[in-house]
């Protein structure tokens, strides 16, 4: 038998062999190259994700803070509408009048000059053109002396003493209702303005939106239940003491129910709440019926929180007379609050339009409401958290609502069902699953360290190479190349090194699966990697709104958004009960669905925060030189920096598995490179002429020292700002004979100026001896307790402060020179800094001459001496500071000298343009 044919039957079945196995691996790696072309994603396609984002980011601002409603004539309006045209007319004749704060004749002139275009006028006016059924009365209240100690805000520690104010009230209300007058909803603005500004943002805007809408509710208020009272006050620049002088002297304000008080941080803009309650019955009404709804809890919770220095009217309806209501602020263009900028020009039309039409609409709804608040909120307050209001507008279009009871159900059902999700999560894909997912929050905290890191960097470095810490200022636009770039570079750096660490681990993990072959190994790894890290952007938000419902902190809603719609589109789109399915990219719909939500509700409010943040850093120094050039642009690099590396944790997981991160990286260079050239070639400057940067020019006469006349006062004029950096370009422009230094170091009372210039040149003139305040030591008598009378001349000064030591006086009274009425009794006493401080603001009439009673501390020194045995001069018992809004030969000269980006800012702690300093000794 031969065995030829059986060798090649032999040879034959494994060259048969031989082809399969190659087929076998040949469709193997068809399959892997198949696999490893689904996992690539397009660099163009995350590119165009982040583009589109952007746009979506900036469109969704833009609607909501910029769109605003066309005016309306008078024609187009009706007897019974809201025209922008006829309240610019208000705003306009008061503007013309030039600055008009509290004493001065300018105020007087606009309170009570024969023109239709002013307050009292306008006021008679609106009651000779009312419905024949509705009563109008119009007060021309003089308000007598008071005090004023507020608990909180930045007034806190002290006591406001005010005399010689003058208010317009006016009362709305229907003939035929008997006890309407009995239940009044208040609408209140202010006429002053600081000494610096003209005040077409702050507040005329507000005032002739008032008028507008007492001429627009006399036509109504026929078929009102309440009355409606329109409080034109003076007195709030100083110290809130116009609202005091009303709730505390008029007649008609225990009938109040409701205040709102209209008010400008800015100028023009959207009007939105940024203060309500504590009771929500006012905010529901309005949400329910403003045609522009505006308004964010987020403002009101910076607010609160002292993060925003400042206070209004609000804060004594709700403190002292215990109201509910809403407060209303213009907040664009705020870097000229308080300046000469705060001008007719830069009102945006549609502005008054707005806040008009809203409020229009919303006394319209509570005017015949029988359901007004009457509890005492303040009593009250404390058991109503759970009724406190969370708001939201959405585009400018429609306000969320809800209250704080449904937030914490709705808030702690969303934290629990993701803690079960993460806990099953984690069980089922044990220690593993618990070990990728630190690693993925260990990738979201180093992307919010380099975020920041890298941002703050540029803002430390920025008053090395700059000529101003602060170069952005009259060019917002910059800080997106100065520290939002930056941030982005730094928040994707984070994100990789997070990245690495994470594919490391799980190639160490899938290293041991020996079903999958390399090349698919490697893929899935990336691609679980990318998963990870989109998830670690649901831990993120968790814990914040952990945090947030734990402290019942409003603005936690903005978490809550950020979590819930992703992780619904990620459990929607990507979740796979089965293991075995090997992962995929994750899908870009569910990006786009994630997305959504969160930057339609949050987006605008980021970019309106950052601009508000640009503006408060022209005014962020209360010390001038106190505090470090850098903080300003510190503090706006880590807003944008934690906002950039938390909102896109979710979109820079996609970007791994494509080719983008280099042009990424480029073209952040690029933008942050030509940002700094840009400062660095003064191409664009730091101010301008609108947007100027805040200094203070005063004519100063230090008699501090002199008791008992010993030694002459020393006069010099001070330049100083409120805004970061040094003032050398302002000084080498003006000349004048100015040095400046930080050793030139001068107490104001109410703050210290740490860094500034002076000059003692031709500074004589302007003022005389006569108006320098004196102190004046009656009786110092030790009984029971040692107690001294003290009296004060101000000599003319109807603006002054006074601050007493603490650690050496228990407490004191205050009343007017040969008055027997106490101003300010013993007892309820705050300090600030060690001393008790009286702050007073007056009319033209105000007494200008004080008793004082000081009780003393009973383990008081008594002496100032130091080691030596000698007098220490520095050991105050009292120092006073006196106003006068008058310009001396000098001061008007550095004034008409001063460069044109620089703009003088007032406040009410801030001297005037002519201010004289004087002192008692511990041991006078």
């Amino acid at each position: 038998m031969r065995k030829r044919p059986q060798v090649a039957s032999a040879s034959s079945s494994s060259e048969a062999k031989t082809t399969a196995a190659d087929e076998e691996i040949e469709t193997t790696t068809a399959s892997d190259n198949a696999y490893v072309r689904s996992a690539k994603r397009s660099g163009f396609v995350w590119m165009i994700a982040f583009l589109a984002a952007m746009y979506s980011v900036w469109g969704v601002y833009y609607y909501q803070y910029q769109n605003l409603p066309p005016p309306l004539t008078a024609e187009q309006a009706g007897k019974r509408g809201f025209s922008e045209i006829e309240a610019m007319k208000h705003v306009k004749a008061l503007t013309e009048l030039g600055p008009h704060p509290v004493g001065s004749d300018v105020l007087d002139q606009a309170v009570q000059c024969f023109s239709p275009q002013y307050v009292l006028t306008a006021s008679e006016e609106i009651k000779k053109t009312s419905h024949w059924e509705v009563d109008v009365e119009v007060d021309f209240f003089h308000s007598k002396s008071g005090a004023n100690r507020l608990v909180s805000g930045v007034f806190k520690g002290r006591t406001l003493v005010y005399s010689d104010l003058s208010h317009i009230v006016v009362r709305i209300l229907p003939k035929y209702v008997s006890d309407a007058g009995e239940n009044a909803i208040l609408v209140s603005s202010h006429i002053d303005t600081v000494f610096s500004a003209e005040g077409a943002g702050d507040c005329s805007s507000c005032v002739a939106v008032m008028l507008e809408l007492a001429r627009g509710i006399s036509q109504w208020a026929h078929g009102f239940k309440n009355a409606v009272i329109f409080l034109f006050n003076t007195g709030e620049e100083e110290g809130l003491n116009g609202a005091h002088s009303f709730v505390t002297q008029h007649p008609w304000s225990s009938t109040v129910r409701l205040a709102i008080d209209l008010e400008a941080m800015g100028i023009g803009g959207k009007s939105g709440i940024f203060q309500a309650g504590p009771d929500p019955w006012a905010l529901e009404n309005f949400a329910l019926v403003a045609k522009y709804p505006s308004g964010q809890i987020t403002a009101q919770d910076l607010f609160s929180s002292g993060a925003i220095t400042s206070t209004t009217d609000f804060q004594i309806y709700k403190e002292v007379a215990g109201l509910s209501g809403l407060d209303f602020a213009y907040t664009d263009n705020s870097a000229v609050y308080h300046t000469k900028n705060d001008k007719l020009d830069l009102i945006q039309p549609g502005s008054l339009q707005h806040l008009g039409e809203n409020m229009l609409a919303f006394l319209l709804q509570i005017g015949p409401s029988s359901h007004l608040p009457r509890s005492n909120v303040v009593e009250e307050e404390g058991k109503t958290d759970h009724e406190a209001a969370i708001f939201f507008d959405i585009l400018g279009t429609y306000m969320i609502l809800y209250r704080q009871r449904f937030a914490n159900m709705l808030h702690n059902s969303v934290i629990l069902q993701s803690l079960l999700i993460w806990t099953t999560s984690l069980l089922m894909g044990g220690y593993p699953a618990a070990v990728s997912l630190a690693l993925s929050c260990l990738s979201a905290i180093l992307t919010l360290v380099f975020s920041v890191s890298f941002s703050a960097a540029v803002a430390f470095i920025l008053p090395l190479i700059s000529s101003s810490p602060v170069p952005y200022v009259a060019s917002p636009w910059l800080a997106v190349g100065l520290f939002a770039a930056p941030a982005l570079l730094g928040a994707l750096t984070g994100q990789h090194l997070g990245y690495i660490a994470l594919k490391r681990y799980l190639a160490n993990l899938y290293s041991k699966r020996k079903q999958l072959s390399s090349v698919i190994q490697a893929e899935v790894i990336k691609l679980e990697a990318e998963r990870w890290l989109f998830k670690a952007g649901f831990v993120q938000w968790l814990i914040l709104l952990l945090l947030g419902n734990y402290y019942k902190i409003g603005s936690s809603y903005v978490a809550l958004v950020w979590l819930a719609p992703p992780a619904f589109a990620y459990g929607l789109l990507e979740a796979t009960l089965t293991p075995v399915r090997l992962p995929r990219p994750l899908k870009l719909a569910t990006l786009l669905i994630g997305l959504a939500v969160p930057i339609l509700i949050s987006a605008g409010s980021f970019i309106r925060l950052a601009g508000i943040i640009v503006a408060i850093v022209v005014r962020l120094d209360r010390n001038p030189g106190g505090t470090p050039e850098w903080l300003g642009s510190v503090i706006l690099a880590v807003f944008i920096a934690v906002v950039i590396s938390l909102t896109l944790v979710y979109l820079l997981s996609y970007v791994h598995l494509s080719g983008a991160k280099r042009p990424i990286v480029l073209a952040t260079c690029v933008l942050f490179g030509l940002s700094i050239v840009l400062v660095l070639s003064g191409t664009v400057p730091p101010f301008s002429e609108d947007t100027a940067r805040a200094v203070n020019v005063v004519h100063m006469v230090d008699a501090t020292g002199r008791f008992g006349g010993k030694s002459e006062p020393s006069s010099y004029v001070a330049l100083f700002s409120t805004t970061p950096g040094k003032l050398t370009k302002e000084v080498e422009q003006i000349k004048e004979g100015f040095e400046c230094s930080r050793k030139n170091v001068i107490d104001f009372v109410t703050f210290s100026m740490e860094y500034g210039c002076l000059t003692y040149d031709d500074t004589e003139s302007g003022w005389s001896q006569s108006d320098i305040p004196t102190i004046h030591v009656h009786s110092d008598a030790k009984v029971d307790e040692r107690i001294t009378q003290v009296s004060i001349d101000l000599k003319g000064s109807t603006r002054w402060v006074l601050a007493i030591n603490a650690e050496e006086i228990e407490d004191f009274t205050f009343k007017e020179a040969e008055e027997s009425e106490e101003l300010v009794p013993v007892g309820d006493k705050t300090s600030l800094d060690g001393w008790r401080v009286i702050q007073y603001s007056g009319g033209k009439n105000a007494p200008t001459k004080f008793d004082m009673t000081l009780i003393w501390m009973k383990n008081s020194t008594r002496s100032a001496r130091n080691v030596d045995g000698q007098k220490d001069e520095q050991h105050l018992l009292l120092k006073l500071r006196t106003d006068f809004n008058r310009l001396t030969p000098k001061a008007e000269k550095v004034l008409s000298k001063l460069p044109p980006w620089c703009a003088v800012f007032g406040k009410s702690t801030s001297p005037q343009t002519l201010s004289f300093l004087n002192s008692l000794p511990v041991n006078f």
